[in-house]
């Protein structure tokens, strides 16, 4: 048996999806609230809407012709259908708060390994020495260049000049915020 709104319900799926994608007609529902509409419900037998079923919605008003007043493919029990939608900002939320639990544990994690068994802090020590190091073989760094006096002072004024601006480095690497600590030893009298 077949729904007696069968013909107008597949001529309006027709214009939504390829025939090939409505199944068999399952039944007519008619609403309680409202009885002059009536739900034709088909399976769906398109590729990936296992469970879901086609409805078209159609009003009959007493002495008028049927009108569709709508359709769509609707999910059943066992339909495979998508996650809660859950909004931008509490998503962004939970990802900075698990942010902030991984810094934290990071840092609880660092600060563990810093200490040795008696809960000093040696490394500290130990990097302070290191700091002290790495400046010594930084001043050797700079006597140990090979750049001619003249390249040094020749053409400071072009920016286009890699070998001049190695060469000022080199030469301004004792100066502290712009202030060439030599002319400070210069006596001004």
């Amino acid at each position: 048996m077949a729904s007696r709104y069968d013909e107008l319900a597949r001529a309006a799926l027709a214009e939504s999806t390829a025939a090939a994608n409505v199944g068999d007609w399952v039944e007519d529902r008619v609403r309680e609230d409202a009885p002059e509409v009536t739900d034709v419900v088909y399976t769906s037998a398109q590729a990936g809407y296992r469970g879901w079923s086609w409805i078209v919605s159609i009003a009959e008003v007493e002495g008028e012709t049927p009108t569709v007043m709508e359709l769509g493919l609707l999910p059943g029990e066992d339909s495979l259908v998508a996650p809660e939608w859950i909004p931008w900002s509490v998503r962004l939320a939970e990802w900075q708060a698990q942010q902030a639990v991984t810094s934290e544990a990071a840092a609880d994690a660092d600060s563990v390994e810093d200490l040795d068994e008696d809960g000093d802090d040696d490394d500290l020590d130990a990097d302070e020495d290191a700091d002290d190091d790495d400046l010594d073989e930084d001043d050797d760094d700079v006597l140990d260049d090979d750049i001619p006096l003249e390249d040094m002072l020749d053409d400071e004024d072009d920016p286009d000049d890699v070998e001049d601006t190695e060469a000022r480095r080199v030469t301004h690497s004792g100066d502290i915020d712009g202030v060439d600590i030599d002319d400070l030893d210069e006596d001004p009298a």
